[in-house]
Formats: C-alpha cells, structure tokens, sequence
C-alpha cells in the first residue's frame, strides 16, 4: 500500500473552538498523519508546496488572507495547471469583519450557447469529444474573483501578488509526481490540443523532475499584474480566449463581448446545523451546501453515543443519506437565476426527517433513491441529470492575523480542461457540467439544462463551520461529484468525533451517490468493508483522490491544519 505524509501544524490564534482528540488513522487507511510545525499568527493549507510556500509568504510580508490566496491561486496555474488556473472558475466563502459572505465566480454559458449545442444528429456527443470541443468552454470567472477579494480584503500591492507565479513560469519548476502521473495518464488525451506542445514536448509527456518553463504564461501574468483584471477582460487576451473557443473542430460561440461582461456574483451563503455547530457553504449554481447538509442533518437524527467513526453501522448511514442527497441534487440543483431551487426546502427539518423514514438503519436499500417533494417546491416538474467525475480541481484554506478565514475551492473541470490554451493557460471545459439533453425521455425539463448565460451545476462545496458567531473549521476538497461526501466526510471527524484535520484529511471515504454501488478505498477497515456487504451493499474498492485542505480553530487560540495524504498538499503557518 502506498504511504503518504500529511502536513498539520498548530498555530496560534485568538478565537475559541474545537476540542480535539488523539487518534490513529493509519492503522485504517496507511494515510500517515504528521505534525511539523508551530506558529502564533496566520495559516494556509493548499495542494502544492510551492502554492502554500507563495501564500505564507505573502503573510509574512503583513498580506491578507485574500492576499495569500490570490498569489497561492496564481502559482497553482503554474505548477498544478491540470486541476485550475486563470482559465477556470472558483467559488469563494470569506469570513471577515463584517460576518460571511459567498462568492460566485463560476463560469457562464457564452450568450450564443442553446439547449441543443451538446446534440448532434439528436444524440449527446461522446464526452470526451465534448470536452475538447470549444462548446465547453465557459466564460472564466477566477481573475474577477482575485480582482474582487483584493478589493474588499486586499492589503499588499496587486503586483506583489504575481511575483512568485511569474518566477516560477519564467524560470520553471521541477515536475510533481502527481502532475507526471497526470500526464503519462492523459497524454493520449492532450496529443493534438494546444497543451501538447507545452507539456508533451517532442510527442511525449513530461516526467517527474523535468523542468518545465511556461514563458508565454509568465508574460500573461505581467500583463494581469501591471494592467489589472481589464487585461483579461477587455483587451487582448479577451480575444485570444475567444479565438480559441471559436477554432475548429466543434466551434463554440464565446466572444470577446461575452468576457467583458461577466460578473462575479455575491450569494446567500447556505447553512444548516450539524451536532450544536452551523455549517455553511456555497448555494446555487453549487450543489455543495445542500447536499453537504442534508447528509449531515440526516446523520444527525442518529445519537452520536450510538456510532462510532471506524464502525460499519456510521458508513451504512451516511452511505444511505448520502444515497438520498443526491437523488434530491439531480433533479432540483441548477443555477438559481435560472431555475427555482428550493434550498430552504431541500433542507427543512421536517422534509429530512421525511426523508429519513426512507433509511433503514440496519441494511442497504435495494433499489436507487428518488428524488423528494421538499417543500417551496414550485410546480414545475424537472428530470434528473447525473454528473460527470473530473479530476481538475483544487481547494485551499487561508486564515490571516487578523481573523480573516477564506475557503475557496477552484477549477478548470476534466483534468487539464479542454485542452486548449490562451496566453499559456489552459480553458475550462466546465460546460460539460451542464446536462447535454434539455429534457428527459418523456419530455421532462432537466433543471441543469444549457442556456445562455446560465452557469453550470457545480459540486464543489468550500465550507466554514461555525460554533455560535465564531469560525472553528475551514475545509473543502477537490473530487468531481464526490466532492459532497468528501467534505461531509470531514465534518463528521471533526464536529462529530473530535479528529484534528490531519486525521481527518487521512480518513477513509465512502461513497454512494445513489449509484447503486458502495466504493471505498483500498485500505479501508476490513471492518468497515465487511460490514456494509452484511448490511446488503455491493462494495466496490477503489481509489478516490480527494484534496481536502483543513484548518481547524481550537479553544485555546491555535490553529490546527491537515493537507490531505492523497496529493501534494502541505499546511504551513507561524
């Protein structure tokens, strides 16, 4: 079994919260949890030493929280360019002074994109074809959204921020072992695409340790950085963006018109309780808040003297809620400006104690979940539409001296999105989020049908947990459609049976979906596994590389974080 070292630091911090407890969870997975350092004032968790060596850098100096993420996200483009970049989107929760707030800086339909633009001769293109085709490029939403958190919570020079992004692109890096294993994986994917002449130079994939040097990148980052957000927006790249979505084979409609107008977009941050804390995350056109939460409020209908975190009968239950969750997230989560979401249904103690006589607490249900009638439902009836996994995305957790907490979690879709590229960046394929049939086979609507303008269901699910008014966790992950469960995950060690993030980045999964189908990792307890087959699950190993960056906020002051042992991913304050 492969072994993995997770970063978790203590740092101090004058906020009360969480009591944390020992535990051993490489006895249950072989993630080998280890602390390496100590700290007073600030912290950042992402998923690549260099990203969080850049963000605590920019602490030190005297940065926000909001400054270290920006410059982390920019060196994230360089060195983890599969998973997000300036070519994608994020959405944002931030804690600051004047309470939480949530941002939305998804990507949206071009204004010539229609319902029909995934068919052809009636049917779904083959996904892969859809990928690559520039139909899936959105409107990117992630240099408005650095260009908004520097304008509420920004305190070092935006220029300042590039320096270690433009470094690195100019002078190159070392390739990551995780970035080669993604290359020699999807080289035959990215043969023919704009990325193949950065990183399948001569016809073959970079390997781990080769220098990899992105000047033409690094030239668009000085041109962000002297010029501002106009750059990407306004001027010439906006074109090059567009150009390139327009190519052939399979032309998109994304113009130059369409990036100047896009907006970042403050949302009602969603929350709902959990065993006495409030937890709160991203709503519409994210899927993630409600699904986090209506597994977790499901859970907590169970005593927590009655489950135990490494026994069977816990996974069988959050198999089956989870199984639940996601029935209710096909069928009514989509963009909220377009749709009628009924969120505060979907998560009404009535309507989820309704839906937990569904579970039976002893054995699997045998058939897939249907969706509910929450109550705010409207009318109008809308069919399910199941995702797609994709690996390209990335989470980082930041707090500031100050008490500014930012989780924020960020993408460009598939891994190395589209494949095509602008100004040395890669495209998001994130349209391929959106349901390729407007409607179902009896002509029902899909709620997560295209349309201009609209922004694409999404899973991720960036999360701050609160004990009354006060921040205690900060957690997110990267992971597709899983995304949900992996979060949820988290919360249940550490708000449900006191693990410290490390252990809780470490913690097996389990997954359901409602895919008629229970996945663990390999490495699970046998325990665990041997007790959902007898409870009548079909159990399937495999593995699942979530990147769940963690701060927690204990109630002596200091901060605790946990970087997840299944990427590169290091926590670092002081």
């Amino acid at each position: 079994m492969r072994r993995f070292v997770v970063a978790a630091l203590a740092v101090l911090l004058s906020s009360p919260a969480l009591p944390q407890t020992q535990a051993d969870p490489e006895a249950a997975t072989g993630f080998t949890p280890k602390p390496v350092a100590t700290g007073q004032r600030h912290m950042i968790v992402t998923a690549n030493p260099l990203a969080t060596d850049a963000g605590l850098e920019v602490l030190r100096d005297g940065g926000s929280a909001a400054d270290a993420t920006i410059a982390a996200l920019l060196v994230l483009n360089v060195v983890e360019p599969q998973s997000s970049g300036i070519g994608g989107g994020a959405f944002a929760l931030v804690h600051g002074p004047n309470g939480l707030t949530s941002w939305d800086a998804r990507e949206t339909a071009p204004t010539g994109a229609n319902p029909d633009m995934f068919l052809e001769d009636g049917e779904p293109l083959p996904f892969l074809e859809a990928v690559r085709s520039g139909r899936s490029i959105g409107v990117p939403g992630l240099v408005a959204l650095m260009a908004e958190l520097h304008d509420r919570h920004g305190v070092l020079d935006w220029p300042r921020l590039f320096r270690p992004a433009i470094t690195l692109a100019d002078q190159g890096f070392p390739v990551s072992p995780r970035l080669a294993g993604l290359l020699e994986r999807f080289g035959d994917r990215l043969a023919g695409t704009d990325a193949a002449a950065v990183f399948l130079p001569g016809g073959e994939p970079l390997v781990e340790g080769q220098i990899l040097r992105q000047t033409e990148l690094a030239r668009t980052l000085r041109k962000i950085a002297t010029q501002g957000k106009e750059a990407f927006y306004l001027m010439g790249l906006a074109r090059d963006i567009a150009a390139a979505a327009q190519r052939t084979p399979r032309p998109g409609t994304l113009s130059s018109a369409d990036l100047a107008g896009y907006q970042v977009v403050e949302r009602a941050p969603v929350c709902h309780p959990f065993r006495g804390y409030r937890v709160c995350g991203m709503g519409p056109p994210s899927s993630g808040a409600t699904t986090v939460g209506q597994i977790l409020m499901i859970l907590d209908r169970f005593k927590p003297d009655e489950l135990e975190l490494e026994e069977p009968r816990l996974w069988h239950l959050f198999a089956e809620a989870s199984r639940l969750a996601y029935a209710d997230r096909a069928r009514y989560l989509a963009d909220e400006d377009f749709v009628k979401v009924p969120v505060k249904g979907l998560l009404d103690p009535s309507y989820i104690a309704e839906r937990s006589i569904l579970l039976s607490g002893f054995e699997a249900s045998v058939e897939k979940a249907q969706a509910g009638e929450p109550p705010w439902r409207e009318g109008r009836l809308y069919a399910p539409a199941l995702p797609q996994d994709s690996p390209g995305t990335t989470h980082l957790s930041v707090i500031d001296e100050t008490g500014l907490a930012i989780s924020l979690t960020a993408s460009i879709e598939t891994a190395f999105g589209s494949g095509r590229m602008a100004g040395g960046f890669l495209l998001n394929n994130q349209l391929t989020d959106f349901s390729f049939r407007p409607v179902d086979g009896p002509g029902l609507p899909i709620a997560n049908a295209v349309a201009s303008g609209k922004r694409p269901r999404s899973s991720m699910a960036p999360t701050i947990a609160y004990l009354g008014d006060t921040p205690v966790v900060l957690t997110g992950s990267p992971g597709g459609s899983r995304i949900p469960e992996y979060v949820a995950g988290s919360l249940i060690a550490i708000l449900g049976f006191e693990r410290d993030p490390a252990e809780a980045a470490a913690l097996f999964h389990v997954s359901q979906r409602n895919r008629g189908e229970v996945v663990v990792e390999p490495g699970t307890p046998p325990a665990v596994t041997d007790g959902l087959r007898e409870r009548g699950h079909a159990v399937t190993e495999r593995d699942m590389t979530s990147g769940l960056g963690i701060i927690t906020i204990r109630p002596d002051g200091t901060l605790l974080g946990g970087a997840d042992p299944r990427r590169e991913g290091v926590a670092a304050g002081d």
